[in-house]
């Protein structure tokens, strides 16, 4: 009975670990198109007369900080 337990158990722990993993990866996807969106706000501001080259750089760099830190694979979703 404690072997069946404790595959129980590590069956559980180990669902929990591919659980808090995979909303890890949804909230890098989701950050990362924040900045995708914010990045083509800053471009069209800036290409439309209401916006600044210093905001769409700032917000290129954020994406770029992104990327680097959690790779691309939200621009392929």
């Amino acid at each position: 009975m404690a072997g069946f337990l404790d595959r129980a158990k590590e069956q559980a722990q180990s669902a929990l670990e591919q659980g808090k993993q995979k909303v890890d990866e949804v909230q890098q996807q989701r950050a990362g198109n924040d900045l995708l969106k914010k990045l083509g706000t800053a471009y069209y501001a800036e290409h439309s007369g209401s916006g600044s080259p210093e905001t769409t750089r700032n917000a290129l760099s954020a994406l770029e900080a992104h990327i680097r830190a959690h790779g691309d694979a939200f621009l392929r979703s």
